[in-house]
């Protein structure tokens, strides 16, 4: 069971900052590649950023490139999604994800290869 939670508030002015967070209580997070994806309204869901398990390999799509950045704990079963200088453009729900059997070139950024979703969270960045 993979959970999301959000920390901050939802709503957030242009340039403000927010912080995600996905934890589950499975002990094999650690070797799972998690990915953040997003979907705006009317549109498909797409590939934000994501981490392979061992956080040495990341994805960070061109459009929130030097403005989000993704990180785990394995520790905590966690990984976060920090966002700066938010746009109006990053409006969109958020969801995590979990790529339970990534072997190679991790993290996959096709949403089929993702074996676990979280419930997604609201992101609303006013301009």
């Amino acid at each position: 069971d993979v959970q999301l939670r959000r920390l901050g508030e939802g709503l957030v002015q242009a340039g403000g900052s927010l912080r995600l967070s996905c934890t589950t209580s499975d002990g094999t997070f650690r070797s799972w590649a998690m990915g953040w994806f997003r979907q705006a309204p009317g549109k498909e869901r797409v590939l934000v950023s994501a981490i392979a398990w061992s956080s040495g390999s990341t994805y960070v799509d061109d459009s929130v490139q030097g403005r989000f950045t993704i990180s785990r704990d394995n520790a905590k079963n966690t990984v976060y999604l920090q966002m700066n200088n938010l746009k109006a453009e990053d409006t969109a729900v958020y969801y995590c994800a979990a790529d339970i059997v990534c072997v190679h070139n991790c993290p996959r950024r096709d949403s089929p290869s993702y074996d676990y979703w979280g419930q997604g969270t609201q992101v609303t960045v006013s301009s």
